[in-house]
């Protein structure tokens, strides 16, 4: 009977210890979930953040990764910024950072045509060698039938009026219609004698054409700029009332190869910079091609070294440009990812072009001094 009970009274005792291990435990799980009283408002905050979830929008975290950072402020020589948008800006304003960026030359794409870009030309003719300006296509006249002798006509009268080259916006292509409700094909046979006009006066032609690989897809959870589509959804051209980007690379390259007197800067890294092996097979292919990188840092800087490669081996076709209102923070991400070999960066716009960082390409003094300014300088006839 004593046996019996002693071992009644073990078990008992053993239950009893297990029920007090779990209780215990949970007092001190609880103890743990539960913020120290010394915790500070913004550690509860973050307590917070990660118990209700975080939307992506609001989702910005702060790299562990500790690097070199180099602070570059001024371009290494005297640039010159091919692709820029400063007709409603004011001299003064732009000089002022021009001098602090070491900033010699800014290209304003944004002339206009007849005396829309005459008054443009007036406006920065106290700083002529500082500010030059492009001429625009008139495309109201698009039905007449000699729609393109108009045209080359207007550009010869807009190049004695000043205007040192030709831009044209990629709404040809994805934008300028006929009256019949087409859009006009890139290589629309009407528009050769403009081409031609741009050849003989020996000026540049800078065409956007397209946009980005991301913005000719789906705005869904596999667009890498899904955010920034999301924020401007007239920028997609997913659909099938917009050609596809093939078609539209095609017809600028269609352009090209009949106009081989003419000089073409393909702006953007021809807005094919996600794939540098085909820009440079086009560069190869069409020695009157050339290149400029405004607006695409996020592309070249996720890739540097075939960035690099490409940049190095093409330094005599592609021209410095930013293609954003100039301002120090706009041209520093630019100078810091030429110039320097520093990791994992930011650029600078917003919203995202995708959510990476990017990296410096290091490139050698002779090849920054011609992409810098000498490439641009040699087609603007400024030397």
């Amino acid at each position: 009977m004593i046996g019996r009970t002693q071992h009644a009274r073990g078990i008992l005792t053993a239950a009893l210890d297990a029920v007090t291990l779990v209780a215990a435990t949970a007092i001190l799980i609880a103890a743990a979930e539960r913020p120290h009283p010394a915790a500070t408002r913004g550690e509860r905050n973050h307590q917070a953040d990660s118990q209700r979830g975080l939307t992506l929008s609001d989702y910005d975290p702060v790299s562990m990764l500790e690097v070199a950072s180099d602070v570059v402020t001024k371009a290494k020589v005297p640039a010159v910024d091919f692709h820029n948008h400063i007709n409603h800006d004011e001299p003064e304003r732009l000089l002022h950072v021009m001098d602090a960026c070491n900033v010699a030359v800014i290209v304003n794409f944004t002339g206009g045509f007849g005396e829309t870009l005459q008054a443009q030309v007036a406006k920065f003719a106290r700083h002529a060698d500082r500010f030059l300006v492009f001429a625009n296509v008139n495309w109201d006249g698009i039905d007449e039938p000699d729609f393109g002798q108009q045209a080359a006509r207007q550009l010869e009268a807009d190049v004695k009026a000043g205007a040192r080259g030709l831009k044209i916006f990629k709404n040809l292509g994805l934008g300028v219609k006929d009256n019949t409700g087409t859009l006009v094909a890139i290589d629309d046979r009407r528009l050769d004698p403009v081409w031609a006009k741009a050849g003989e006066l020996d000026i540049p032609v800078a065409i956007h054409t397209s946009d980005p690989d991301a913005f000719f897809l789906p705005v869904d959870r596999f667009n890498e700029r899904y955010e920034e589509l999301q924020a401007h959804p007239d920028w997609s051209f997913h659909g099938a009332q917009f050609p596809s980007k093939a078609t539209l690379l095609e017809q600028r390259n269609n352009v090209i190869a009949r106009h081989p007197r003419t000089t073409f800067v393909a702006l953007h890294v021809a807005n094919h910079a996600e794939n540098l092996s085909e820009v440079a097979a086009w560069l190869d292919r069409y020695p009157n091609l050339y290149v400029e990188i405004g607006a695409r840092l996020n592309e070249l800087g996720r890739q540097p070294y075939t960035a690099r490669t490409f940049f190095v081996t093409y330094a005599d076709r592609i021209l410095f440009g930013v293609d954003s209102r100039p301002a120090e923070s706009v041209y520093h991400p630019y100078f810091r990812f030429l110039e320097t070999f520093d990791e994992h960066f930011d650029y600078f716009t917003h919203p995202r072009q995708g959510r990476w960082k990017i990296y410096g390409i290091g490139l050698p003094d002779e090849v920054l001094e011609k992409v810098y300014r000498r490439n641009a300088r040699k087609l603007l006839r400024l030397d």
